[in-house]
């Protein structure tokens, strides 16, 4: 028994092929521990099991977080304000967007938390917001709500659709 292949390349599948652009960050960084510091003010402190940048041969440079992150927002006083940790990260460069997926969970400095699997910072407008279901953890009840609009310290917010409201009896 006997068989033959054929084999046939097509020069515009090459082409195609060889246009397209493969992304490769220009800086990969794993155990991260990052400060921010602005006017020698303490802002925040990152961690990150992993993180690259790509900035080459793309309209939006971007820093990509895929291993999650954790993140500590401190006030002039050095104050930790708040905490933010999820379990995937996206900032990009030019639009100071921060996207934030997967086991988000926000605390702020009354210790309310927020959980969701999306939440963006818009950190030109110093906002976070997001159009996912979220849950608000309180002292004494917990909100749950679909969209979210908040200041960036996350503690003057509004619930787009409010699903419920349930009290916490001790």
């Amino acid at each position: 028994m006997s068989t033959l292949f054929s084999c046939q390349v097509n020069k515009e599948d090459i082409d195609t092929f060889s246009q397209s652009t493969i992304l490769i960050p220009s800086q990969t960084g794993k155990n991260i521990f990052l400060t921010y510091y602005d006017s020698t003010y303490l802002k925040t402190q990152m961690q990150a099991p992993l993180m690259q940048v790509f900035d080459k041969s793309i309209d939006e440079p971007y820093t990509l977080l895929s291993k999650g992150l954790n993140l500590i927002f401190y006030n002039k006083e050095g104050k930790q304000t708040t905490t933010l940790k999820a379990n995937y990260g996206m900032r990009y460069h030019k639009s100071k967007k921060m996207e934030v997926k997967y086991n988000v969970v926000l605390v702020n400095i009354n210790n309310e938390v927020l959980t969701t699997e999306q939440l963006i910072w818009d950190e030109e407008k110093k906002i976070i917001y997001t159009n996912a279901h979220v849950k608000i953890t309180r002292a004494h009840d917990v909100i749950m709500g679909i969209g979210l609009t908040s200041n960036q310290n996350f503690t003057k917010y509004e619930l787009k659709n409010l699903t419920g409201t349930f009290s916490l009896n001790e």
